[in-house]
């Protein structure tokens, strides 16, 4: 493993090779891992980010795949892609459920705080890609809601503590903007 690479944690999702590429693209290195390898291995990893990966199963559900959240507590940037997004809210307080309408295929991301950093040259208005089922109804404490589609919470973010997450799979070329 590269130091100061990223880390992405694999849920299960289909699009896991296509996140990792997207980093390589982007010229850093990443490498996929289990979603149950142990905090001290990924602390030894030494790595820049951490990216929870998208993937089919319910957070709130009996053996869901989980992670220890003092992942959250590393000082380390993390994003929450679709699963991950879910995950980071359910364990850090936030409510998840089954959605009344669920989002499969495209969607258009509307930017609620522009000015964030995360949306640098990215429109208000913007063609993502969701596939979910679930959806976060309520933010964890100290989040907020930075973007949203018109059935759902789809960016939230933890400013101080540089956690992130989506709902969308911004590793998608149907997610306009996703590099």
């Amino acid at each position: 493993m590269h130091k100061n690479s990223i880390v992405i944690l694999d849920f299960g999702s289909q699009y896991n090779q296509l996140i990792a590429r997207r980093i390589r693209e982007a010229g850093v290195y990443a490498e996929i891992v289990p979603y149950f390898m142990e905090l001290d291995k990924i602390k030894e990893m030494e790595p820049k980010g951490i990216i929870l990966s998208g993937g089919p199963a319910s957070v709130y559900a009996e053996n869901a795949p989980t992670i220890n959240k003092e992942i959250f507590e590393l000082g380390i940037p993390v994003l929450g892609i679709c699963y991950g997004m879910q995950l980071t809210s359910y364990l850090l307080g936030g409510e998840v459920l089954r959605a009344d309408k669920q989002e499969f295929g495209k969607a258009e991301l509307i930017v609620d705080a522009k000015s964030h950093e995360i949306f640098t040259d990215i429109p208000e208005k913007s063609q993502v890609w969701m596939s979910h089922a679930d959806h976060v109804t309520k933010l964890p404490e100290n989040f907020v809601k930075i973007g949203h589609t018109d059935s759902s919470i789809a960016v939230i973010a933890n400013l101080e503590k540089e956690i992130f997450a989506v709902q969308f799979h911004p590793e998608v070329t149907h997610s306009i903007y996703g590099a």
